[in-house]
């Protein structure tokens, strides 16, 4: 896995970067937030072929357990992907609602990340 540092306003953001899933439980969610937090990064950018699939299928409850931390720990996220194939309803709307926040944003590329 590398990490590609942006700077934006003056904001670290860490974009990691791998063919590999980065993302496979809470822990592995967890374990990379406090690593990136430990080496000064304010904002995470992950790509949506890096996260295990069931964290997008809602029920599973991975998506909520990963996401909550971020925001305990203040540390905002984007994942850059294509939602769009997602079929469910709620995940829809959980990415409507999260995107209002923009403490944690699902989004279609790079420059709408570092945003």
């Amino acid at each position: 896995m590398e990490i590609k540092s942006h700077t934006f306003h003056e904001i670290n953001i860490a974009e990691l970067i791998s063919d590999e899933l980065i993302i496979k439980s809470e822990q592995d969610g967890l374990d990379l937030l406090g690593n990136l937090y430990y080496q000064g990064f304010d904002k995470v950018i992950l790509h949506e072929k890096n996260i295990i699939p069931e964290f997008f299928d809602l029920k599973t409850g991975l998506a909520g357990e990963i996401l909550q931390k971020f925001s305990n720990y203040r540390i905002s996220l984007a994942i850059i992907g294509n939602f769009e194939k997602y079929q469910s309803k709620s995940l829809k709307q959980f990415i409507l609602e999260s995107n209002k926040t923009q403490h944690i944003n699902f989004v279609e590329n790079l420059y709408d990340a570092l945003k």
